[in-house]
């Protein structure tokens, strides 16, 4: 129990922009999607024997849908430690730095910034820093080399660049 209680409180990383995101969605959500719904289930309910009325059955899944997200959304935004990514120090890698790595089998270079697991997209060039990579490479420095295990196996890269991201 002790546990639970624990992982409920525990703080999530996030950007300002990251946080504004869920609080836009939250609210979409609460006063668009949430009141949407109402009405076509009343709509639904209007058109007699709700056990074999598909609107009102698919209506009630999606009002399910809407809840739970609410309720994970509103969760992580009362958990929400917010970082000013513009202001962090560089000298190492920490949330919200940009890190450019060099892939010591292909030679190319990769550039992640480091946010939370809600934020995390790479293919728009980020990565959690609770994911193996982003494990791996918090707290390096410039020159460091990194180990990390991917889904490709273990691969090796050395940290050539730290910056600031100029998101908060």
């Amino acid at each position: 129990m002790e546990e639970e209680y624990f992982l409920m409180v525990l703080r999530i990383p996030m950007s300002r922009a990251g946080y504004q995101q869920l609080r836009h969605e939250l609210d979409r959500l609460e006063r668009v999607e949430r009141p949407d719904v109402v009405r076509a289930i009343e709509v639904a309910r209007q058109h007699g024997d709700l056990s074999e009325n598909a609107e009102y059955h698919a209506a009630k899944e999606r009002q399910g849908m809407i809840e739970g997200r609410i309720k994970e959304l509103k969760d992580k935004v009362a958990r929400a430690e917010i970082i000013d990514c513009t202001k962090v120090n560089c000298s190492r890698a920490v949330f919200g730095t940009v890190v450019t790595l060099l892939d010591m089998d292909s030679e190319e270079e990769i550039t992640y910034q480091l946010l939370g697991p809600e934020e995390a997209d790479v293919k728009k060039g980020s990565i959690s820093v609770l994911s193996p990579l982003g494990k791996s490479i918090l707290g390096k420095t410039v020159g460091d080399d990194v180990k990390a295990k991917t889904p490709g196996g273990v691969r090796e890269f050395e940290v050539v660049g730290i910056t600031l991201s100029s998101v908060a």
